[in-house]
């Protein structure tokens, strides 16, 4: 039974956190580059297979005792929160130009472009972490693949419209306000349990 509850938390945490991340900005320049159906295809896939691999490690934590994952994840919440108050913008990233615009060429420049940007970043920690925490896969991986399609979405057909209304720094704060709360609320169940 999916939770609307922890799918709407991890949702939002999981796309202010993506909002600002370089994967966004990458999304965007492929998809004023190529057609948009075909880049989001691609970068859907990774994505999803991103979320797979992150709920699988989370669940693997909810084997451990309570106190322990919770103490782990609070101080993994206050890390990712300090990591996008550190961030320094250093500008997009490259993207190589496939030779054509085949289906299989564009959705796979996406899909090798997300996974290999993607391993091991903050939303897949973050995507892990509420796995642990939630003990609910299902609700929290299908929170984390919207909201990361949402993300990919908008930076593929809007993002230059957003970025422009939105100040990145306000997305960021926001992000790194909500990952500090609950790495302290994961911290006081850990002591107070």
């Amino acid at each position: 039974m999916i939770s609307i509850t922890v799918t709407a938390l991890v949702f939002g945490v999981v796309f202010l956190a993506e909002l600002p991340d370089k994967t966004a900005l990458a999304g965007l320049v492929l998809g004023t580059r190529y057609r948009a159906s075909y880049v989001f295809a691609g970068v859907a896939s990774a994505f999803a297979l991103h979320v797979a691999l992150a709920v699988a490690a989370g669940s693997v934590l909810t084997l451990l005792p309570q106190q322990l994952v919770q103490a782990l994840t609070g101080v993994l919440f206050l890390g990712g929160a300090a990591v996008l108050l550190l961030q320094k913008d250093d500008g997009e990233e490259e993207v190589r130009r496939p030779e054509n615009q085949s289906f299989w060429k564009v959705a796979g420049t996406g899909f090798m472009l997300i996974l290999v940007a993607e391993f091991g970043d903050l939303t897949q920690i973050m995507t892990a972490n509420l796995a642990a925490r939630y003990d609910d896969p299902l609700s929290v991986g299908l929170g984390a693949v919207l909201a990361l399609w949402a993300v990919a979405g908008l930076g593929i057909v809007g993002g230059k419209a957003l970025m422009k209304r939105v100040p990145l720094k306000l997305i960021t704060r926001i992000a790194a306000l909500l990952m500090l709360a609950l790495g302290v609320w994961s911290l006081w169940e850990a002591i107070a349990g």
